[in-house]
């Protein structure tokens, strides 16, 4: 459990009820989302810019965690939207690891924040018979459904802000 747990007493997001609007089989993906909001918040908190392309034991970098997850929930949404990715997500997707972007980790933060926010209102458009619906993922249309793909966004983002954390944990101790 994480100081900021600690201090305020708060339980986890998914113990602190549904999330008004979002349908009961996906609140759990919901709850993840905010959950992985909240802890990259907190994992962020007094640490330095000079940091945030830094890769410990050759691992991926912080900033490549952050650009990853908004980019990924970014994609996702898009194929359970039965779209296409533009050759703009192409493009984010290929820089995704690069340092070069000049962009503040409060940015990058700023910007995951946004694409949960999206992510969210568009779980509010869909009813139960939407998500059993046929979606397929990139170039070589591999199977699955709305939810699969709303699951994975949620799951996918978690994850990440696993390996952030330990990013994060191993620059603090060099």
């Amino acid at each position: 459990m994480n100081n900021q747990k600690q201090k305020n007493n708060r339980p986890e997001v998914w113990l602190r009820g549904p999330i008004e609007g979002i349908p009961d089989q996906l609140q759990p993906a919901a709850h993840a989302l905010l959950q992985t909001t909240e802890e990259i918040e907190e994992y962020l908190k007094d640490f330095p810019e000079n940091g945030l392309w830094k890769k410990p034991f050759g691992r991926a970098s912080v900033g490549f965690h952050l650009q990853h997850v908004t980019g990924v929930i970014d994609r996702l949404m898009t194929y359970a939207k039965k779209k296409s990715l533009s050759e703009e997500q192409f493009e984010f997707l290929r820089n995704e690891a690069n340092a070069d972007t000049g962009v503040s980790s409060s940015q990058l933060l700023e910007d995951f924040k946004k694409k949960v926010d999206e992510a969210l209102h568009y779980f509010r458009t869909l009813n139960r018979s939407d998500l059993t619906e046929f979606r397929s993922v990139g170039r070589k249309k591999l199977p699955t459904t709305v939810l699969g793909l709303l699951f994975h966004a949620a799951e996918h983002s978690q994850r990440h802000v696993g390996q952030l954390l330990v990013t994060v944990s191993a620059l603090q101790q060099m």
